[in-house]
């Protein structure tokens, strides 16, 4: 799974185009990262900018934007209806693929440290990054905004987790800011068949965590009970991380109940929108759809598409489009606008189409095209891509039957089992498409160390250096093709034996093709490991290959004489 994670840092410039273009340019030239949107607000004077990629390049162009923000912004002259306590005021940095909260939190801390260290400017840690539970409170942390920083420099209770023992020049200039880590933030609204803004409250209460205020006999009308201390007695909402209201839209002529779920790992998407449907069931209401405001990660659909898939009791090996498209459908994510999830969500938005195009040009193909491009002239693709095309057609072909026996009539009870051998299928289906160009990359590398300049004894040794290492990399990809293929025999021989009678030849072709790639994968790695000049590396290859053909070879007699018995 990729790395990615999300910043949105908040700059206390709203009014001024330059600067905000100047700090903006700064994101957008950054590597490695990518824009996804630039706010200012003229009346909090304050722009929000967002932008993802890999942590490295996100934690790097986050530090060159507050260095930046800090040369432009001079605290002393700003004014706005937001609080605020920095030219940089908050700095948040949000796990959306393959990081933790907590690796996100670790980072926060050290750019808080690094921020102080090299550029002067005082730093809180708040959220995630918290060093006290007390500063997990943004409000805490920004207490007194940048007025009460001369005060709280100086204050062992309040000072901040990074920055001088008194208040300076550069603390004048610049004020404090907050760098922390939290969860990405979902902001959606439940479309409602109402028009009545005091009964989608009423939902909202139900299902947000703060809930709503306790009252004496009638439950609308009566008055609030108060604790010791006067404050109001809340009755909790049936959603953890959740903030709600309910409000009226003109534009659409409907109520709606707008929620904020900042805790998207206890209460995923699906389960509010759920909880939701309930809660308005519950008073008469039905909700029509959903309305996602932003940005979504990409895992949040697969999590509901996957959720009304299996409550449905239907396979959820199938492919990531499909499933999401169950997810828009049964939320109702279209039922005001189209909804494109290219352009909403995350991991497609930082997709580099020149980028990926390159990198599955065979694999984007039709079947005709990719044909008369094996039948060309040049020597790639060649062998190698052909057998792991033939690997994923397998493993199609095995998860064709999966899906197939878990909608059969009569096996209902079963279609967990079926379900879970077509997502196995589906897995391996992708790593093997994703070697169908692979190996022709290798190919390619290959090529381009022996184009290498050989004038020099520097250059020959280098070029004998990268020649080394290009081969032992297109020895490599086919073995993995190798394994690959070899990993849908299992999926194959359950389809075979327990799967869909009707389609139990399909069971067999998937075997042949399998056995097939396997063979053929093995070819390639024989025919590199025999330039390697590492003889004991292209021996441990060779061994390892031949292992898996020989077992390849048994699987596929396995599976055909099952088949074959099958079809008498």
């Amino acid at each position: 799974m990729e790395r990615i994670i999300e910043c949105v840092p908040n700059f206390s410039e709203g009014r001024n185009p330059e600067i905000i273009n100047a700090i903006a340019d700064v994101v957008r030239r950054g590597t490695g990262v990518k824009m996804l949107n630039v706010d200012p607000g003229e009346a909090t004077n304050r722009t929000v900018i967002t932008f993802a990629g890999s942590p490295e390049a996100v934690v790097e162009v986050a530090f060159q934007a507050v260095r930046k923000a800090a040369e432009l912004i001079d605290m002393r002259q700003h004014h706005g209806a937001h609080p605020r306590s920095g030219a940089t005021d908050v700095l948040p940095l949000i796990p959306i693929s393959g990081v933790t909260l907590e690796e996100c939190a670790q980072m926060a801390r050290d750019l808080a440290e690094r921020v102080y260290a090299e550029l002067g400017i005082p730093c809180y840690c708040y959220e995630a990054a918290a060093y006290t539970p007390e500063r997990r409170n943004l409000a805490v942390c920004r207490a007194g905004e940048y007025e009460a920083l001369p005060q709280k420099m100086g204050d062992p209770e309040r000072k901040p987790d990074f920055g001088p023992d008194g208040y300076n020049e550069t603390v004048a200039r610049s004020g404090a800011t907050n760098v922390g880590a939290r969860d990405f933030l979902i902001a959606v609204n439940f479309n409602l068949n109402t028009t009545s803004t005091r009964r989608a409250n009423a939902v909202a209460f139900d299902v947000r965590e703060k809930g709503r205020p306790k009252r004496e006999g009638n439950p609308l009308t009566g008055k609030v009970v108060k604790d010791a201390d006067g404050n109001p007695v809340m009755i909790p909402g049936t959603l953890k991380g959740c903030k709600a209201i309910g409000w009226y839209i003109d534009e659409y002529g409907i109520a709606q109940v707008s929620m904020n779920i900042t805790d998207i790992n206890a209460t995923p998407l699906h389960k509010a929108f759920e909880e939701v449907c309930r809660a308005a069931q519950a008073r008469g209401l039905r909700v029509t759809g959903t309305e996602i405001v932003g940005l979504v990660p990409k895992r949040s659909l697969i999590e509901a598409g996957r959720y009304f898939l299996e409550k449905q009791q239907r396979s959820v090996g199938i492919s990531e489009e499909e499933i999401i498209r169950i997810a828009v459908k049964s939320m109702g994510l279209d039922d005001l606008k189209p909804f494109d999830p290219k352009e909403k969500v995350i991991e497609y938005l930082l997709e580099d189409e020149e980028e990926k195009a390159v990198a599955e040009r065979l694999t984007r193909m039709s079947c005709r095209a990719f044909a008369a491009e094996t039948a060309s002239e040049s020597a790639a693709p060649g062998g190698g891509s052909i057998s792991a095309y033939m690997g994923a057609l397998a493993a199609a072909l095995g998860t064709m039957v999966a899906n197939l026996s878990s909608h059969k009539r009569g096996w209902d009870d079963r279609w967990k089992e079926f379900s879970d051998w077509a997502e196995q299928g589906q897995g391996i289906m992708g790593r093997l498409l994703a070697l169908v160009d692979e190996d022709t990359a290798a190919f390619n590398r290959i090529m381009n160390a022996l184009g290498m300049p050989k004038s020099t004894p520097e250059e020959k040794e280098q070029r004998s250096r990268a020649l080394e290492e290009a081969t032992l990399y297109a020895t490599q990809v086919p073995l993995k093709t190798m394994k690959e293929a070899l990993g849908a025999f299992p999926l194959l021989k359950a389809m075979a034996c327990e799967g869909n009678p009707n389609s139990v030849s399909d069971a067999g072709v998937g075997a042949l093709a399998a056995r097939s790639a396997v063979l053929g994968a093995h070819l390639n790695v024989k025919i590199n490991a025999a330039s390697l000049k590492d003889r004991d590396a292209a021996r441990e290859i060779c061994t390892i290959a031949q292992s898996i053909a020989d077992q390849a070879v048994r699987e596929e007699r396995e599976i055909l004489e099952i088949v074959n018995t099958k079809i008498g």
